[in-house]
């Protein structure tokens, strides 16, 4: 099988409970090229879940990423297999999270602390899949935050085949702070990533962490071989539709401004989707919640996120529901 070429110079961050089929589904009305990740997904429910329930998405998605979390080189190559029998173009191993539930698991960012262990990981998931396999990681963790054992983790995990990393420029500190803090507290350090990439030209590496801007990411990708926007792309959608023309000189009935697009029409794209998921079981909340915060800044936001986070988890609700929040904004 030849490996297919992933443009990954603007991508989408796993986010837990955020990032999941619907979402993707609708950043896709505002982008057709960025690389969206899913959630993080344990091999344990891979392996012993409902597997479709985690690993069902639309063909719309492609390019799409699965995300692992796991520390056992068995398991994550069995699971890496999954990603490629279901079609997805990426797998991921989560080295970043610092979450107390994840690391109880060995799981996310206290894999750091384990170069060997995340190449044998890494390994094993190239051994058994013909898919792009790529890690997700912190510039550190606690008191071992030094650049030099950044790149002994790196060079330890690029020599186990290991090609494209994305680094979240700042450290984790896993006792004491929450997954939140960790976002916060920890100071930004992109001169590391930039280090990195200099010291690895011939990897692909990724930035991630503080990024809300197209502007910030100008700044950023002289530097780097591509960007990973997380909590802006779900909290402000809009930004996601200057990404085709910006990043991959594509056009589309998408690729203006944000001022310039046309919201409604985005929402209304989604209608036989929702039809399509209700009838399945889904409500109307699990879809639209993610286009929540479409419209920050306009006149009747407020209004609109107020209907449908009243109206949406409703069994009986439908697409109608999506017209009468429109229809208080004015569309």
């Amino acid at each position: 099988m030849t490996r297919k070429h992933i443009d990954r110079t603007f991508t989408t961050a796993p986010m837990m409970e955020w990032s999941d089929r619907h979402c993707r589904y609708f950043w896709r009305q505002l982008t057709r090229h960025a690389v969206l990740y899913t959630e993080m997904v344990t091999t344990g429910a891979l392996i012993h879940g409902n597997r479709e329930r985690f690993l069902e998405y639309n063909e719309l998605e492609h390019p799409v990423a699965l995300q692992l979390g796991g520390s056992n080189p068995e398991a994550l190559g069995q699971c890496a297999r999954f990603a490629e029998e279901w079609g997805y173009d990426e797998v991921n191993l989560n080295v970043g999270c610092p979450s107390d539930r994840v690391q109880n698991n060995m799981i996310g960012a206290c894999l750091m602390a384990h170069p060997q262990l995340v190449a044998d990981c890494v390994k094993a998931m190239k051994d058994s899949t013909s898919i792009d396999v790529t890690v997700k990681h912190r510039i550190g963790i606690d008191d071992q935050d030094s650049y030099e054992q950044l790149r002994d983790f790196v060079g330890t995990v690029a020599d186990a085949g290991c090609e494209t990393f994305i680094v979240h420029a700042r450290k984790a500190i896993l006792q004491g702070l929450s997954p939140k803090e960790n976002r916060e507290i920890p100071p930004l350090q992109y001169d590391t990533v930039f280090r990195l990439k200099q010291e690895f030209p011939q990897l692909e590496i990724l930035i991630n962490g503080g990024i809300t801007t197209h502007e910030q990411i100008a700044e950023l990708m002289p530097h780097v071989d591509g960007v990973m926007l997380g909590r802006e792309a779900y909290h402000n959608p809009s930004v996601l539709a200057e990404v085709d023309q910006r990043y991959y000189s594509a056009t589309s009935e998408h690729s203006e401004s944000p001022a310039a697009i046309d919201k409604a029409a985005i929402v209304r794209s989604l209608y036989p989707y929702i039809e399509q998921q209700l009838s399945k079981g889904a409500t109307l909340h699990h879809i639209s919640r993610h286009t929540l915060g479409l419209f920050n800044g306009q006149p009747g936001a407020r209004l609109y996120r107020r209907h449908l986070s009243e109206q949406a988890p409703k069994r009986t609700s439908g697409v109608e529901v999506l017209e009468q929040a429109l229809a208080l904004m004015g569309y």
